[in-house]
């Protein structure tokens, strides 16, 4: 539990962060960026791949796109999935009063979280040393971020910091909660259904992925945006295969 625990006390110190420091939301697009390319090196580099090697193609192209769908209808037909990712609303100062926003970001954000621990642990048990490396790497860079976009929305969205940094904590709080079952599952289903989360998860990091690199294209341009994510995909690619060539 100690790459979950990590992913989520990032989270809870990046929604700090955001509640008390809501302008410094234009000033993390570099590491937004970074973050986003790790996730898109993680895809490109180690889960697609280290699949189709094990399932064949047809079938990690299916359940990648799973993945991809699931957060896409979640985010088109619910709420924004990513507080980082989202586009519909006005997020760069959080100077709006976004009332009755409150509980579907949480809710949304809880299933994003819970699903980053059910990835984490799903990698570690199962996965070559270099996504046992990756990919929780990228979860956790993705959650400084997103929690001060979390930390900063939910404080036009509720009534006190206080209520906020509640409401943050409990969404985070939910990438315990996906590491746990993971866990108690594991003894029960085996390795072998390992594949089937992990082929969703490269759908949805790759969907993080390109949506942060889009919405930073658009703020920064595209010049910053693209130099800072292809810093992030080379990040992931090197991380996988060193950490690969020390155990050999």
């Amino acid at each position: 539990m100690s790459a979950p625990a990590l992913a989520t006390a990032v989270a809870w110190a990046g929604a700090a962060v955001g509640l008390w420091l809501t302008g410094l939301r234009h000033r993390v697009g570099t590491v937004l960026a970074f973050s986003a390319g790790v996730l898109l090196g993680v895809v490109a580099f180690g889960l697609l791949p280290e699949l189709s090697e094990a399932n064949g193609w047809p079938a990690s192209l299916l359940l990648f796109a799973a993945g991809y769908g699931l957060l896409l209808a979640l985010n088109r037909f619910a709420y924004p999935v990513c507080p980082t990712c989202a586009h519909d609303h006005e997020h760069e100062g959080c100077a709006s009063e976004l009332h009755g926003f409150g509980v579907p970001l949480v809710s949304a954000a809880a299933i994003h979280s819970f699903l980053d621990g059910w990835s984490i642990v799903s990698v570690q048990q199962a996965a070559p040393l270099g996504l046992r490396i990756a990919v929780p790497l990228a979860i956790t860079l993705h959650k400084l971020p997103e929690g001060i976009a979390l930390g900063g929305v939910l404080r036009a969205a509720v009534a006190s910091r206080g209520k906020a940094l509640l409401w943050s904590g409990v969404a985070e709080g939910a990438t315990l909660a996906g590491a746990a079952l993971g866990i108690a599952l594991a003894p029960r289903l085996g390795f072998a259904w390992t594949g089937y989360p992990l082929g969703i998860t490269a759908g949805w990091l790759f969907y993080l992925g390109y949506h942060a690199v889009h919405e930073e294209w658009k703020r920064r341009g595209a010049v910053p945006a693209l130099t800072s994510t292809l810093a992030g995909v080379a990040g992931a690619a090197a991380a996988q295969r060193g950490a690969e060539a020390l155990l050999r």
